[in-house]
């Protein structure tokens, strides 16, 4: 029993270290050297490239964001880096990265708003200013996020001009004693709190849109309808009984329909795959009466310890009709499992604004148990192809759709 303890605690030990790195660190598969060849298994008529190596030279690719040119700026926690990645002859492979930013706190979320910058730190949000191709210091602008556990945040501004910004929870299963933690924050474009609760006379504002969120680090809006998803990762070393075994396949990630005011469960309780409407309570972490009846239910899930992150609707590819009005969801994979699970890209199916189906559309970089790479964000690019970052080989993908091949 002790011997177990000890090895469970230095697993979350490594998986914390992984966090403030942001490494890709993978455990319960065995991780491997990337293949000579790219082999990644795709719907007929996808081809996928590798669009930048970066791992050698200056880290491991986290979140990205494209400015209004078009060019492609990519996060790496691990040297504290933030890259520009130009193409400017259009072949589909970068030039030579431009460092924006070192010497930064373990930066993972970048958005732009004009010509602006925001990064952010594992405890704050940066301003970058651009003159002339020039680009400024680090300035602050928005200071004292919690961190700590799960520490990287993801920034991004949405389609009413504000911007949210996820923070994780300071544990697996918990009563958090910082409010702010497992939630989404909501700021103006100025950096001012404008969470979902009105604050008058001396309180101070809340950032606080949603609740209840342990680890949600990659968020999109539907093109058509703006409504807000986000992925979000459970807890770990569940059991469907009272101090019963830990069970793998228990709980499922969510994807979240994001509202303002809402508490999608945690710690309490998780989504039911087989009954959407329903919530499933913890059977050994138990909150108020009757409170899983009240939280908010996922629009759909994906399969246990998968860790989805980042997220994006298809709209702009030029991909054929039927992939338009749906999204891709990086799934960065299982650490804990016993069978592995995630290291793929999967296809997230809408009718409207609703998710219907979950399927695979790249797999390839998990083989049995053996690992070699770990799917973390999504972006459209300009030219409509998708560009996929990988936190464990240390590339950036293109995928492109080519009808007649």
């Amino acid at each position: 029993m002790l011997s177990a303890f000890f090895n469970q605690l230095g697993l979350y030990l490594k998986i914390g270290l992984c966090q403030i790195a942001s490494i890709g660190c993978a455990y319960g598969a065995e991780s491997i050297d990337p293949p000579n060849q790219l082999a990644l298994n795709l719907p007929s008529g996808f081809e996928a490239s590798i669009y930048a190596k970066l791992a050698k030279n200056y880290g491991q690719p986290r979140m990205m964001a494209l400015d209004k040119e078009g060019r492609l700026f990519v996060a790496l926690g691990s040297s504290n880096q933030v890259l520009m990645l130009p193409d400017a002859n259009k072949d589909g492979i970068a030039e030579n990265p431009v460092v924006i930013a070192n010497n930064l706190n373990a930066p993972n979320g970048l958005a732009f708003i004009n010509d602006d910058l925001l990064i952010t730190n594992q405890d704050s949000v940066v301003k970058l200013t651009q003159k002339n191709g020039v680009w400024s210091a680090p300035q602050p602008f928005i200071s004292n996020l919690a961190f700590g556990h799960h520490t990287v945040k993801t920034i991004k501004l949405g389609p009413d001009n504000h911007l949210y910004i996820n923070i994780g929870s300071s544990c697996n299963v918990c009563l958090e004693e910082n409010a702010t933690r497992a939630t989404i924050q909501r700021y103006t474009a100025e950096g001012r709190p404008a969470g979902s609760l009105i604050t008058l006379g001396r309180h101070a504002p809340d950032p606080t849109w949603a609740k209840g969120l342990r680890n949600s680090q990659g968020f999109a809006w539907h093109p058509k309808t703006g409504a807000m998803f986000a992925t979000n990762n459970g807890s770990d070393m569940r059991s469907s009984t009272k101090n019963g075994k830990v069970n793998d396949e228990i709980p499922p990630e969510h994807l979240n329909r994001i509202e303002s005011g809402k508490h999608y469960g945690w710690p309490y309780c998780w989504g039911n795959p087989d009954n959407l409407k329903a919530m499933v309570e913890d059977p050994n972490f138990i909150g108020a009466e009757n409170f899983c009846k009240t939280a908010t239910p996922p629009a759909i899930t994906f399969i246990s310890h998968s860790t989805p992150i980042g997220i994006s609707f298809l709209d702009k590819t030029n991909w054929p009709a039927e992939y338009k009005n749906d999204a891709i969801v990086a799934l960065h994979g299982s650490w804990n499992r016993q069978n592995p699970s995630g290291y793929k890209l999967v296809r997230v199916k809408f009718n409207g604004d609703t998710p219907t189906e979950v399927t695979d559309f790249a797999t390839g970089w998990l083989n049995g148990k053996s690992v070699w790479g770990r799917p973390t964000d999504v972006i459209v690019g300009t030219d409509g192809a998708l560009y996929v970052s990988d936190d464990r080989a240390g590339y950036i993908y293109r995928i492109g759709y080519q009808p007649n091949k």
